[in-house]
């Protein structure tokens, strides 16, 4: 695979300053040659109702065609209550359904996020990695990208200015693209 590998970011937040969203700009910024991340906005998209899952709204079936037309996915997920937001694990249900038909079967992934606290987003990320094994996803599993106190390493406009986290989060990209480029050899 030597075309360009195209990512799909998702930051778990609505708030538009959220650390989480600045920290998907920032793995924007950091990919290797030969990379594209473009962002998919959760904001618009109803609780999911099984009810409507065969005839989805179009912000669902937009999540959907944009999920199965990238080549992997980049989460950027804050912690709520030691879990994944609400409006996060909402968006994978929608895009999982119809049972059977899910747009995340089969794709690499990658996780990080950001949070105040010390330990970042460690339990949310632990818990979203069981939700992208049981949707036969691939998940790279290091390095982990836990960016504890957020504010200390993000300045006003929101870009991500702490070293050591740049390079984490330019390794993450780094080893998503290669993760991508084996997996797809193998299929």
């Amino acid at each position: 695979m030597n075309a360009p590998i195209q990512l799909l970011g998702i930051a778990g937040s609505l708030r538009r300053q959220s650390y989480n969203r600045s920290a998907l700009r920032a793995a924007a910024e950091l990919l290797p040659e030969g990379a594209r991340l473009e962002a998919f906005d959760l904001d618009g998209i109803p609780c999911f109702n099984e009810d409507l899952e065969r005839t989805p709204p179009e912000k669902v079936l937009e999540l959907r065609r944009r999920v199965r037309a990238a080549d992997a996915i980049v989460i950027a997920t804050p912690e709520y209550n030691y879990s994944i937001p609400g409006v996060l694990k909402n968006a994978i249900d929608w895009a999982s359904r119809p049972y059977g038909e899910s747009a995340w079967a089969g794709k690499p992934a990658a996780i990080l996020g950001a949070s105040l606290g010390p330990q970042g987003t460690v339990r949310a990320q632990y818990h979203l990695r069981q939700v992208m094994v049981y949707l036969d996803m691939f998940p790279l599993n290091k390095p982990e990208v836990l960016i504890g106190g957020a504010s200390r390493k993000f300045d006003e406009q929101g870009r991500l200015t702490d070293e050591a986290t740049q390079k984490l989060v330019r390794q993450l990209m780094h080893d998503l693209v290669a993760w991508t480029r084996r997996l797809a050899v193998r299929t």
